[in-house]
């Protein structure tokens, strides 16, 4: 009973931390005055992490020939930001540990202007200095957060420092075990943000729910002294919505809206303002509802099939984690390629501009957080990680239209513990946000007869969408042992087929029973396309998965060499036989209207 107590405690702690964290994140960082502090950063690798003890921050460099100073960033050897240390340098590809980045920026201070250090990712725990000054540290590997350095930012020449540490930990999330590669360093941007005193700190503009003639919005402003209004504008539909701001700088509206609706085949994207005091801020929307009845998915009211692919964060040709808009608009126009109208982001957070991206291009989006395989299900500390991490991509992404699904894990094993542990995370992503919806891939099927699966996850309670990943053909049995394969559901809600598949080395032929031979993840392909369309309540898939990346834990020489080979393209964009047999069936799809 004190256990629970004490769990219950924890929870609230972390509820409380979550609502004073939210305002501290800013949103819409494209929509501001921003400084790139991208390019070349100096580095120490510290794989003793001797550099806090010998104060690597200050950044100090010697006083005379006498002085001891047992480090330089000035003569450090260079990484590039944002970017993997791992793909960078040949002696950093297996390295986990901290690696210290600096670099200078000169700032001219101006009255009346409020600065911020904006990090878009950096993997995993990042401790941030300035001019030898602690701002604070983050925990997790692919959501962003920032520090006010408004008082810290000396006028003239100024120092930056970040130790970034990739070590994983048994109560991380995700934890010890992945497959996919521990990518470290600043693998997205680095900017500077000026913002006036009072400022637009985050909003959201959305249809209500369940409605698509309604807008719910919400706006929040930071500062000491709030303006008495804040207003929405949407020109093009000739809105203009003003609303008084209460005493924490929150507003709220709701208002009657004739609006186009974004879809895949229609992705209209309206011009919105918000404006208060000094601040105003313009971004990119669009409007659309989803919901589900029984086994269909609804957007703006009609059953959609979700003809998807998995993706990594994996940069196409070059290798490494992606980062840039070349890399992401290549990626998904393979996916566009295949016939996909929706991605399924593995396994964390990708990219912002992989969002925008898809909200541009009409692409629907599940986005996960890394509760990935087992985590450390009865710790307090964990739970509150995640919930940071969930927290922070729905802070991010909570505006763009592309994201229907929050996903809190994937393939985590059916205890009691892991079950209570993602109820509390699909609950809180419902307090988030309630326009969208909730799911998870899980992987532990009942075996109810030889030939027939049941998908009776006591997670599935907890749900909107189910997610299911299963490797008929691959991990288990033969490809032509899924024409007899009959599913069914514990649960009356939508399937997505979250993963299927085989791996393939691109140009290794053979026959259809020869393994990682294109041939047979073809022929793997086919069966499984023609099991799955007899689930009744299939709402889509996304196999696994659109291109081959790094994996630690797939070591057969000559065939992987540390990649996991389950891509429809190599790394290097090649087509596999495969990706044709899901491009055929997915244009058949469209051609009957699905």
């Amino acid at each position: 009973m004190r256990r629970r107590f004490v769990i219950f405690l924890c929870l609230l702690n972390a509820l409380a931390l979550a609502e004073d964290a939210l305002p501290n994140l800013i949103g819409n960082v494209a929509g501001r005055t921003t400084i790139s502090l991208d390019g070349t950063w100096n580095t120490v690798v510290d794989p003793v992490e001797g550099g806090l003890s010998a104060r690597f921050y200050e950044n100090r460099r010697p006083k005379d020939n006498r002085d001891l100073v047992e480090y330089s960033f000035d003569a450090s050897q260079k990484l590039k930001v944002p970017g993997d240390w791992n793909t960078q340098r040949d002696s950093l590809f297996l390295y986990e540990g901290p690696i210290w980045h600096q670099r200078y920026f000169s700032y001219h201070k101006r009255g009346g202007i409020r600065l911020f250090l904006y990090f878009g990712a950096a993997n995993y725990l990042a401790r941030v200095w300035l001019n030898g000054t602690k701002l604070g540290e983050h925990v997790g590997g692919f959501t962003p957060f920032n520090f006010e350095i408004t008082a810290a930012v000396a006028e003239g020449e100024n120092s930056v420092v970040v130790e970034v540490n990739n070590t994983r930990h048994a109560d991380g999330v995700p934890a010890l075990s992945t497959d996919w590669w521990n990518y470290g360093g600043l693998t997205r941007s680095v900017e500077l943000i000026e913002v006036p005193g009072t400022f637009i700190q985050d909003y959201s503009v959305q249809l209500t729910k369940g409605m698509q003639d309604e807008v719910s919005a919400w706006v929040q402003l930071n500062g000491d002294h709030f303006p008495q209004e804040v207003r929405v504008e949407i020109p093009e539909a000739r809105i203009r919505q003003e609303a008084k701001l209460d005493g924490s700088g929150r507003a709220e509206f709701h208002f009657r809206a004739q609006l186009q609706l974004w879809s895949p085949e229609n992705p209209k994207l309206y011009r919105v303002i918000i404006s208060s005091g000094e601040d105003s801020v313009s971004d990119e929307i669009g409007f659309r509802t989803v919901e589900t009845r029984g086994a269909q998915i609804l957007l703006n009211g009609k059953p959609i099939f979700l003809r998807g692919i998995s993706m990594h964060e994996e940069a196409p040709f070059r290798g490494g984690r992606a980062f840039s808009e070349e890399d992401d608009r290549t990626l998904l126009n393979w996916a566009q390629e295949l016939g996909c109208n929706f991605v399924r982001l593995a396994h964390y957070p990708h990219n912002e501009e992989m969002v925008r991206l898809a909200d541009r291009a009409g692409i629907l989006v599940w986005s996960e957080i890394p509760v990935y395989w087992d985590v450390d299900w009865t710790n307090p500390a964990t739970l509150e990680t995640a919930e940071a991490q969930l927290r922070e991509n729905i802070a991010r992404d909570h505006n763009r239209a592309a994201v229907i699904l929050w996903s809190i894990s994937n393939e985590t094993p059916v205890v009691e513990e892991r079950t209570n542990f993602l109820k509390t995370l699909a609950g809180y992503a419902r307090q988030l946000d309630s326009t969208r919806l909730v799911t998870s891939a899980m992987n532990h099927p009942e075996a109810t007869g030889p030939n027939s699966r049941r998908l009776n996850d006591p997670l599935g309670q907890f749900l909107d969408v189910l997610g299911l990943n299963e490797y008929v053909g691959w991990y288990e049995r033969t490809p032509e042992d899924a024409d007899q394969m009959q599913w069914s559901l514990a649960y009356d809600k939508p399937l997505i087929v979250s993963e299927f598949g085989g791996g393939a080395l691109y140009g290794k032929h053979g026959d259809a029973e020869t393994r990682f031979s294109e041939e047979y993840q073809a022929n793997l392909f086919d069966h499984q396309l023609k099991m799955l369309e007899k689930i009744p309540s299939l709402a889509g898939m996304s196999p696994w998965v659109l291109m081959d990346f790094y994996s630690p834990r797939r070591y057969l020489p000559g065939v992987q060499d540390f990649h996991n080979r389950k891509g429809l393209l190599s790394e290097r964009g090649q087509r596999k036989q495969a990706f044709y047999v899901l491009q055929k069936f997915y244009r058949e799809k469209m051609a009957a209207g699905k």
